[in-house]
């Protein structure tokens, strides 16, 4: 999180030009969960028709009085349940936040922020919290849908398994990228095939397990397969304990600004020393599909 002084909120925010991944987006979700859950929404105020898409009919009205039960997560998207059988499904885009203010979190204590301007969305929360929605870029989405179909939901019916849940394993990774011509990056970037993965955490676990993004994904048998699926487990566990990766993190207790730097071992690297003990190469940068990928051609194989 980040403490911004000026405003007298904490923020809950990625930071960057990038898309939030799993992590990312699960640090959020657990910076929210004290002051959403079990809560209701005593007033909502939507300040504008849309954001990426327009909102839900009557959005305000469905908002106001539910009671939030719990703030989960699916993919990229948080998901708040309410007790009006309906849950709020929220995307980030690529600039938006979570303001929170009136509440005490950690030893702070933080007024209520007036709306400013890029302030689309505000939730008056029971207790004296108040959400607010930020969102310069206008990328970020939310939605109403009942609970009970959640998972038809258009942007929620296409994703695959979460790449920390049982569904997703070895033997699953190898069935999806037999007999593929296309890259072993691109496969692990189709939400369709595990939900969550960005360009950040596919180089690095792609790295931890030794396979090339730029190799075929019918290249990859079940062995590698299996250190890959491991990888991402290992990978993304790892970020979600440090608090992810692109996100600036409160860390002091004087309430002075701190700025997490997650390190990498090729992401970002470009021509550094491989971190592998004994390989000897040198971190190198292709392009694949507008996006940069990371990795060492020593030690991640092509084949």
């Amino acid at each position: 999180m980040l403490i911004r002084r000026d405003r007298r909120v904490t923020t809950v925010t990625p930071a960057g030009g990038d898309l939030p991944e799993l992590p990312e987006v699960e640090t959020v979700r657990r910076g929210l969960a004290p002051v959403l859950e079990g809560n209701r929404i005593l007033r909502a105020d939507v300040r504008r028709p849309d954001l990426r898409w327009p909102f839900p009919p009557r959005m305000a009205e469905r908002l106001e009085g539910a009671r939030v039960e719990r703030l989960g997560r699916r993919s990229k998207y948080l998901l708040a349940d309410l007790d009006s059988r309906e849950t709020l499904i929220v995307h980030l885009g690529m600039s938006g936040r979570w303001l929170v203010s009136g509440v005490r979190l950690g030893v702070f204590h933080h007024a209520l922020a007036a709306p400013e301007k890029h302030d689309h969305v505000i939730l008056d929360i029971e207790g004296g919290g108040r959400l607010t929605f930020n969102d310069a870029r206008r990328f970020g989405a939310m939605d109403l849908w009942p609970t009970q179909d959640l998972e038809a939901h258009r942007l929620l019916a296409v994703l695959g398994p979460e790449p920390l849940g049982n569904a997703f394993d070895g033997r699953y990774l190898a069935e999806r990228l037999a007999g593929r011509k296309t890259p072993v990056k691109a496969v692990l970037l189709d939400q369709r095939v595990v939900a969550g993965l960005g360009n950040i955490y596919v180089c690095e676990a792609l790295w931890r397990a030794g396979i090339s993004p730029l190799a075929p994904a019918r290249d990859v048998d079940a062995a590698a397969a299996e250190r890959l699926a491991v990888a991402i487990r290992l990978v993304l566990e790892a970020a979600i304990a440090a608090g992810g990766s692109s996100l600036r993190d409160y860390r002091q207790a004087d309430g002075e600004l701190g700025y997490f730097q997650h390190s990498f071992a090729v992401y970002g690297r470009e021509g550094a020393a491989c971190a592998r003990p004994g390989c000897g190469g040198l971190v190198a940068r292709a392009v694949q599909g507008g996006r940069s990928s990371y990795f060492c051609p020593r030690c991640q194989r092509r084949a």
